[in-house]
């Protein structure tokens, strides 16, 4: 079919693609919460016509459209989940959960897409099958409550994506796309960076001695005393971080005692360590593991590491971003696409689809605030859901139309970290560990054990 024609095909759903928008942005819920928001997704999908596959004890689900005709099969994604933003002004008053990244953008994205692809002729030309994937838990956060539905047996991951890739939702998938919400400098409409980082997920537990803190401090070991000597001696290694890796860590500390007069026995605190490549999260997360153990241990405490794979770094298809861009410039005109090679320290598990197989994630325009902040908003619908819906849908069918030679070539020349997701699930449970890191000998001498 020709372009205008299935440019058209999504401008009929344009009222669909912002009423989604808007109630999923009124009713925000964080990853692996999404019930409501997931229900109201499937809803919309099953009046289209849908047959739905549901995760089931998680949120989520994915559908397939066949276009009867062998050929490839592209996945086309978007996120459910919120962040947690307590002084914006659209927050959830219980939760403080908000849409301040736009994924609330993305589900009407996925719909309008969906519905643009039923319409009677949409395929025509078209080989292969395109699947919907409606996916949970991007924003790597509450890291404390999906450590807890991992050891329920509910997830296995702390991301959706990750976890979608083992629940085998992925399975057959030759591409993956999707167009994250942004902002970008007027006159562009989307932006294709090289990637992002990738991290690993920490949760880790100071352990010391209560005792009373005026009475008898002496008799205390102090739990929060450890945590800040950790992170400052983590501080103090940053100008050891090579610059083209990336390298970050961001902690906060979750809980650090009860009560003013008394020791903490106990300190929590949150980070990942972030990086460019996979070798990097790996060996800067053993020399922060050391700077932590270390500062426990000086202190005479414990610290628990608990380190879970976060998010695999992200490298955008090269071939895949030439076909994207060719698509949004024929929906917003020459030069209104940015593709200057950028690195991105921020982190999806886009990045793990990535890693098995040729995928994209640009940006998009039309919002504006900073992201994950007080003021973020898509505030102009028809640049951050119309146009990357058109895009999508119109990339989706250069991909598959002339016997799906384009997609046939990406897939071809494309470089995946991993050969298969079996080797890429392997690679990635070598970054879970959960021990003690100080051992107190029988001898007084000290054993940090602080890497798997």
């Amino acid at each position: 079919m020709e372009a205008e024609k299935l440019l058209k095909l999504v401008e009929k759903y344009e009222s669909l693609i912002y009423e989604t928008a808007d109630h999923i942005w009124k009713h925000p819920e964080t990853g692996y919460r999404e019930w409501k928001t997931s229900a109201y997704m499937e809803e919309q999908f099953e009046k289209l016509g849908y047959t739905l596959v549901r995760a089931g004890n998680i949120p989520g689900f994915y559908a397939d459209l066949d276009t009867g005709r062998p050929g490839p099969k592209i996945a086309i994604l978007g996120e459910l989940d919120s962040l947690i933003v307590a002084n914006h002004p659209d927050a959830d008053p219980e939760t403080s959960a908000v849409h301040a990244c736009g994924h609330n953008a993305q589900s009407g994205i996925l719909v309008g897409v969906a519905a643009a692809l039923k319409e009677p002729g949409a395929l025509d030309g078209l080989c292969g099958s395109i699947r919907f994937i409606s996916v949970p838990a991007e924003e790597l956060i509450e890291l404390g409550y999906r450590e807890e539905l991992r050891k329920q047996g509910i997830i296995k991951y702390y991301g959706g994506k990750v976890e979608f890739i083992y629940r085998g939702y992925f399975d057959g998938v030759d591409i993956s796309m999707m167009i994250h919400s942004g902002k970008l400098a007027e006159g562009k409409t989307l932006s294709i960076g090289k990637g992002s980082n990738g991290c690993i997920t920490k949760n880790i537990t100071f352990k010391g001695v209560s005792s009373h803190a005026g009475g008898s401090p002496q008799s205390g070991r102090n739990a929060l005393y450890a945590a800040t000597c950790g992170l400052n001696a983590v501080n103090a290694l940053r100008e050891t971080f090579v610059d083209d890796q990336h390298i970050r860590f961001h902690p906060i500390i979750t809980e650090a005692g009860l009560a003013v007069n008394a020791i903490p026995e106990k300190a929590k605190v949150e980070s990942y360590v972030r990086g460019a490549s996979f070798e990097s999260i790996y060996e800067y997360n053993k020399k922060v593991n050391r700077a932590l153990a270390a500062s426990a241990a000086a202190i005479g405490c414990n610290v628990e590491l608990d380190d879970h794979p976060g998010y695999f770094p992200l490298n955008n298809d090269p071939n895949l971003a030439k076909v994207m861009t060719e698509a949004m410039e024929t929906i917003s005109g020459p030069g209104t696409v940015i593709d200057d090679g950028t690195w991105s320290t921020g982190s999806t598990d886009m990045g793990d689809v990535s890693a098995i197989m040729p995928a994209i994630h640009p940006h998009c325009s039309g919002s504006i605030g900073i992201g994950h902040g007080k003021d973020y908003y898509v505030a102009d619908k028809k640049l951050g859901c119309l146009y990357p819906a058109q895009c999508l849908v119109l990339t989706a069918a250069m991909l598959l139309s002339d016997n799906a030679a384009k997609a046939k070539q990406v897939i071809a020349e494309s470089k995946p970290y991993f050969k298969s997701k079996e080797e890429y699930l392997a690679a990635i449970d070598k970054l879970t560990m959960d021990k003690d890191a100080v051992i107190y000998n029988d001898d007084d001498t000290i054993t940090l054990d602080y890497c798997k």
